[in-house]
């Protein structure tokens, strides 16, 4: 299993809605950064869209990363049958052996069943293309669903992209979660965290923290997930709490990812 970084390792660098800095972060700019970290892998999600780049722009960072000897990973989100395939052809386009993608997007939701019968649909065209779909659990739906979902379609380029905290969004904690989907996991995502109750005692938060200093036990995962020989990569993300100003915020999730990644780097992924 490799460790790579994302695009949410470094989110508000890049931008969240309502919260851009002057000068965002570009695809080129999260490819510089793995270079400087020793990353040769790069998971480049929906808050900077592959789908979009036109096709120049598209060979110039396949053969960027070719030259740095970067693995490209795609993600997306909306399990819409043509933007998933708008998707799956940049994916090859960009040699990434996986496509990543969650399922909902701000005005669409589509109930487990159109889900199965989406992906039954597109199954053909990951399987030609040698490309894996690697469906994020999200705060949705429960870990039983995601199950039910690759059960049934029964591909076995079909799996689980497993993140360690967005379940926790659905009730379920990753304890529960890990155990059912681990065994459809190809793709993993390290995002460490931290629960605390608020002063007045009447509720919890639940924070991101750099990993290793949270309550994610990543030794015991990346050993589970390499126990099954499926999960090819696992890559950190980060929830950065913000700071007073997106300045600070930004040097802050930057000192967060060389933590984050010298601790990983120890484990020997």
């Amino acid at each position: 299993m490799r460790l790579g970084i994302s695009s949410y390792t470094y989110t508000w660098a890049i931008g969240v809605p309502g919260s851009s800095p002057s000068n965002p972060l570009r695809v080129f700019g999260l490819l510089e950064k793995a270079i400087s970290e020793g990353i040769n892998v790069v998971q480049i999600a929906d808050n900077l869209p592959l789908e979009n780049l036109s096709e120049e722009e598209t060979d110039l960072l396949r053969d960027f990363a070719d030259a740095k000897c970067i693995s490209l990973e795609m993600g997306g989100r909306g399990l819409i049958p043509g933007h998933v395939l708008k998707c799956l052809k940049t994916a090859e386009a960009i040699g990434s052996p996986i496509l990543r993608m969650v399922i909902d997007t701000n005005n669409y939701e589509p109930e487990v069943p159109e889900i199965i019968a989406i992906i039954r649909e597109l199954e053909t065209e990951f399987r030609s293309r040698k490309i894996r779909l690697a469906i994020e659990n999200h705060d949705r739906l429960k870990a039983r669903e995601f199950e039910d979902i690759i059960q049934s379609v029964g591909s076995e380029w079909v799996g689980i992209c497993l993140d360690s905290v967005n379940s926790m969004g659905a009730g379920e904690g990753f304890e529960t979660v890990s155990d059912m989907l681990l065994p459809y996991t190809i793709n993993l995502h390290i995002k460490d965290f931290t629960i605390r109750r608020v002063s007045h005692k009447m509720g919890i938060i639940i924070e991101g923290v750099p990993a290793g200093k949270g309550l994610l036990n990543i030794r015991d995962i990346l050993s589970r997930a390499s126990e099954t020989g499926i999960c090819k990569s696992a890559i950190l993300e980060l929830w950065t709490p913000p700071e007073k100003s997106i300045e600070e915020t930004i040097i802050k999730e930057k000192k967060w990812a060389e933590e984050s990644l010298q601790y990983l780097k120890s484990l020997k992924l």
